[in-house]
């Protein structure tokens, strides 16, 4: 069970966030191009969802193995080497990671000790900035789950070229 929640996590947020912020925005324009009228609240929570979309999605985005990446070098390289480069690759990234974990939860509870709300709905400003280091945390949590596959020889994800 747990597993299979792992394996899944960022698609049962993507998924049903997509479609209700396509059933959001799609209201959104009904309501102000038939009736006239629109609704105050829905624009911005339609923001702050892509916002936890786009953060979420980093993390699938490494779970796929589909984020951009210059592959002329690990193209050219073989076994060990290839492998050294992938770890050193990840380990950079994940050092990134941790930065944007820290420094994304440090902003947030200076967002929140300053008591910020936001304008239309009036939720506390740290739940739209928690979205970089959650999202952070766990691209972190695929990015070593990618470096032990790549050690133990095993391909991850489906967008690759060459395996890796």
């Amino acid at each position: 069970m747990l597993k299979k929640i792992w394996d899944h996590l960022e698609e049962y947020f993507l998924i049903p966030s997509l479609v209700f912020s396509v059933l959001l925005i799609f209201t959104q324009v009904v309501m102000r191009y038939v009736f006239s009228n629109s609704l105050s609240w829905s624009e911005e929570l339609a923001r702050y969802l892509f916002l936890w979309q786009s953060w979420i999605g980093v993390s699938y985005g490494v779970k796929k193995n589909m984020h951009l990446r210059i592959l002329i070098l690990p193209g050219k390289l073989k076994g060990k080497a290839k492998v050294a480069l992938e770890t050193v690759v990840n380990t950079i990234w994940f050092a990134f990671g941790v930065f944007m974990v820290f420094k994304g939860f440090e902003l947030a509870m200076m967002i929140a000790s300053r008591g910020q709300e936001s304008a239309a709905l009036g939720l506390p400003m740290q739940i739209a900035y928690l979205s970089v280091p959650v999202g952070c945390l766990i691209m972190n949590l695929r990015l070593i789950e990618s470096t032990v596959l790549i050690l133990k020889g095993q391909k991850r994800g489906e967008a690759t070229s060459d395996g890796i």
